[in-house]
């Protein structure tokens, strides 16, 4: 059966495959979903964030190398919380990729109601060996402007972050794995305030403080938004944008000129 997956055809009975990054454009602009998804518009695109790329793989190099011992990280085990280890399974390089997720071995699921199937890709998983759960972890990296704030997830975007954490617990979830409904966001926060010497003779180097987060996951939301995202793709004719659209307000205000 052929794969079911860019512009959408009601007439492929195939499972349509939709990646977590899309099903959050679905959240923030239904109308620039539909546009994308249903009329293959092409939306400009944004430069990568190659820092926070660069943060990323070596956190997951450090932590693979704990995988591979089955032991804690020495970050977690000052923390308190040696409990916790890099989850090894069989598939677990295939969780981490986040695209082309056809093979049942990545992280995605098959919402058969919707003919739906979504996924992604995860940054790491550990094992609580307290309880025998896991918990989904995801990197994050910034630059705070702010001497001495503190790391939260208070901020108006990052309903963005734990809705990303929502989606992969229920993903997890639905191919019964038993995942703790507490998921961790790892943040590296480069240290642009600390009086340290940044260039060196040779290279330059930056501290970061880290911080790590717990949070619980609100699961009431996926199973409805897919509905939804489902019934946005048969519409004939694209939704309104949503008011804070800035795709919408930019599209109107060139029709008004």
């Amino acid at each position: 059966m052929p794969r079911h997956r860019g512009i959408y055809n009601p007439k492929n009975s195939s499972p349509y495959e939709l990646s977590r990054t899309r099903v959050e454009n679905f959240i923030r602009c239904p109308a620039c979903f539909y546009l994308q998804q249903v009329k293959g518009v092409v939306f400009p695109t944004l430069p990568g964030f190659n820092l926070n790329e660069a943060t990323d793989i070596l956190l997951k190099r450090d932590f693979d190398k704990y995988r591979s011992l089955g032991k804690a990280h020495p970050f977690l085990v000052k923390l308190g919380k040696d409990f916790l280890i890099p989850y090894y399974h069989e598939n677990f390089n295939l969780w981490t990729q986040s695209i082309h997720f056809a093979s049942d071995g990545r992280m995605n699921f098959h919402h058969e109601p919707t003919n739906l199937k979504v996924g992604g890709g995860l940054d790491d998983v550990w094992l609580n060996q307290k309880t025998n759960e896991l918990h989904i972890v995801d990197y994050k990296s910034t630059s705070q402007r702010t001497a001495g704030k503190k790391i939260s997830l208070n901020d108006f975007w990052k309903k963005s972050y734990k809705r990303q954490m929502d989606f992969y617990v229920w993903i997890m979830l639905k191919k019964k794995l038993n995942v703790s409904k507490t998921g961790f966001f790892l943040y590296c926060d480069g240290d642009r305030f600390g009086n340290y010497t940044f260039l060196n003779s040779d290279s330059a180097t930056m501290n970061f403080k880290m911080t790590l987060l717990s949070y619980s996951v609100d699961l009431s939301w996926v199973e409805d938004t897919l509905y939804k995202i489902k019934d946005c793709l048969e519409l004939k004719s694209p939704p309104n944008h949503n008011n804070n659209c800035e795709y919408g307000k930019f599209i109107t205000q060139i029709i008004e000129i």
